[in-house]
């Protein structure tokens, strides 16, 4: 017989979240993705849908999908409450030992997540970037001006900030203190990461085009409310300390 081989603690459990709103012609599909490559890696796993105020079908379906499988968890906003205050919401939920995090929009492949997890032998973060985004050209370059922009700032070598695709160990949050609730949410947590000195790795994934819905990332309001947050945290890590309240 075999003898047993014991994974590393970081690579014992994973809870998997989508923050979703308005994805109820996306959410079955991103489900059973997620659930055949959970089941294939022979981790213990768990799938969070965070339904952030949805008024298309969001809420009932992911309340079916988690009555008919135990591994479901759901959490509903009651008003759509922003992207950053839905992964707030992910990772509040998550419980296992890693936390992993993609949209509820199917625009990326569950297939390119297992070969992730064994950089989490040696890294705390890592965090993809989009190798081609199937997005129009201002999309492409509102995302690269941001990006840049944020790195500057807060002084990060990244290539993609707000690419959906990134696993974490969970235990990083613990005593990460979280304001954004917005679209800078991902960079605050990047900074904050960085600033206490936690390992970052990047790695390319492949991008496809959104097959049903409405993406929201560029709208004007959305835009505005992550540079107006940008503005607040900047003045906060300057001022206090980053982990503190």
């Amino acid at each position: 017989m075999a003898t047993p081989v014991n994974k590393p603690p970081e690579l014992e459990s994973i809870s998997v979240f989508f923050p979703c709103y308005n994805e109820a012609g996306n959410l079955q599909r991103v489900y059973s993705s997620a659930s055949a490559v959970l089941k294939s890696i022979a981790l213990d796993y768990e799938i969070i849908l965070v339904n952030d105020g949805s008024t298309d079908g969001t809420k009932q379906i992911a309340n079916l999908l988690a009555a008919n499988d135990p591994q479901v968890k759901v959490v509903h906003h009651s008003a759509n409450l922003g992207y950053g205050a839905a992964l707030q919401s992910g990772f509040r939920a998550a419980s296992k030992s890693l936390v992993f995090y993609t949209d509820g929009d199917g625009q990326f492949s569950l297939d390119e997540l297992p070969p992730l997890l064994p950089l989490m032998k040696q890294f705390d973060i890592v965090s993809c970037y989009r190798i081609n985004r199937q997005e129009g050209f201002i999309r492409r370059f509102n995302g690269w001006g941001w990006t840049s922009f944020v790195c500057f700032v807060f002084d990060l070598k990244l290539r993609d900030i707000n690419c959906a695709f990134k696993l974490y160990r969970r235990g990083i949050f613990d005593k990460m203190e979280l304001r954004s609730t917005s679209a800078l949410i991902n960079a605050e947590i990047l900074a904050r990461a960085t600033r206490r000195g936690l390992s970052i790795t990047q790695v390319g994934v492949h991008h496809f085009p959104r097959m049903k819905g409405r993406q929201t990332g560029a709208n004007f309001a959305v835009i505005f409310r992550a540079f107006r947050e940008l503005v607040r945290f900047y003045s906060h890590i300057n001022r206090k300390n980053l982990f503190g309240s």
